[in-house]
């Protein structure tokens, strides 16, 4: 039973990993480097839990528990800071100068495997402790989830790149900003809007998981089909 409970929190994550791999259709990226990325979005569940009791500790010395503002700081300003924010700092230690980096939905991809694999660990130890249900569950909602917050995250990386090839670093500082505090605000949303028991916002939440997962899909096959070189030849393409 355990294989079992295993293999349901880790095969979601693998059928994503494959389908966004598929999708960089000019390069595909050296299996070590995506491989690496995986093991960091691993490491980064670590790091974003003691950030997150850290985060929780500080904020009910000065914050009362139980209240809808309390809740609405712990999803944004801790458990969605800390999980984004490890996923971002560990993406671009990884690959911002890695010299496979030449394309911008390479970003995309990156951001995704760091994410997924984020969500891959954090889904093997719910679902050995809550079992199958919890699975099923988190097949359709947190590891899709996990892997639309690296959607936007990488196609703002990507753009990031393509921004500092391009000689335009404001450009490029705007747009690793968005990298990181987009998925932030998105994880934050996802988040309290699942905190809150109520008919209505069950409503709420399934509407917006729809439209994240519509709009993600939606960012990837334009992404790549758009996809081009950062070079011609004679230097970086306009931006």
């Amino acid at each position: 039973m355990r294989y079992i409970l295993i293999a349901a929190a880790v095969i979601p994550a693998i059928v994503l990993l494959i389908r966004v791999y598929r999708a960089d259709r000019l390069e595909r990226e050296p299996t070590g480097l995506l491989l690496s990325l995986v093991l960091y979005g691993i490491l980064a569940t670590a790091f974003a839990s003691l950030a997150e009791r850290g985060g929780s500790w500080l904020l009910q010395r000065i914050w009362p528990g139980g209240e809808v503002s309390y809740t609405f700081v712990f999803c944004f300003f801790v458990v969605g800071l800390a999980e984004e924010g490890f996923k971002y700092l560990l993406l671009r230690r990884r690959t911002w100068n890695s010299p496979s980096f030449n394309c911008q939905f390479d970003g995309v991809v990156y951001a995704v495997f760091v994410s997924l694999g984020f969500a891959l660990w954090e889904n093997v130890g719910y679902v050995l402790r809550y079992g199958l249900g919890t699975a099923a569950l988190r097949a359709v909602t947190a590891v899709p989830g996990h892997a639309c917050f690296g959607v936007f995250m990488g196609v703002w990386y990507g753009l990031a790149k393509r921004y500092e090839l391009a000689g335009k670093p404001a450009r490029s500082k705007r747009a690793r900003r968005a990298a990181l505090w987009l998925p932030v605000a998105l994880h934050g949303c996802y988040d309290f809007i699942a905190s809150l028991s109520s008919s209505v916002f069950s409503l709420i939440f399934i509407a917006f998981v729809a439209a994240l997962f519509i709009v993600s899909f939606r960012l990837v096959r334009r992404a790549s089909q758009k996809d081009e070189y950062f070079y011609d030849g004679a230097g970086p393409w306009g931006v």
